[in-house]
């Protein structure tokens, strides 16, 4: 698997040091076009999604000038440690694409936008 747009990452971050999460809009020679969250409120925000309602937390649109990003890796398990994306299907019951609103037509040659349930 490559990293493109559409793709769910992990980008980290330094000055100061951050992790997101979330799907990936662009990576230009500037920085990062990112629709995320803090990994710091993934866990609360993966909650509220079980709850289904009083949503107060979702992804939102974010750039990251490519000075601070240090890596950018896909959101995929390592061994036998879950990604992302599999506790948030274990957890909430629902793939996190659906949950975001994303259409993957990746035969018809693109991936749709984020939107629905959770987002800002």
């Amino acid at each position: 698997m490559t990293i493109r747009p559409g793709s769910i990452v992990v980008v980290h971050l330094n000055n100061p040091t951050e992790k997101f999460w979330g799907v990936l809009q662009e990576l230009v020679m500037t920085g990062v076009y990112l629709r995320g969250i803090s990994l710091s409120s993934f866990d609360d925000w993966m909650a509220q999604a079980v709850r289904g309602k009083d949503q107060t937390l979702g992804l939102c649109a974010m750039f990251v000038p490519l000075f601070r990003v240090e890596r950018v890796f896909l959101d995929e398990p390592v061994g036998e440690v879950e990604s992302y994306q599999q506790r948030f299907a274990r957890r909430v019951g629902v793939p996190v694409e659906r949950y975001l609103g994303l259409f993957e037509e990746e035969d018809a040659g693109g991936v749709g936008g984020v939107g629905g349930v959770g987002a800002n």
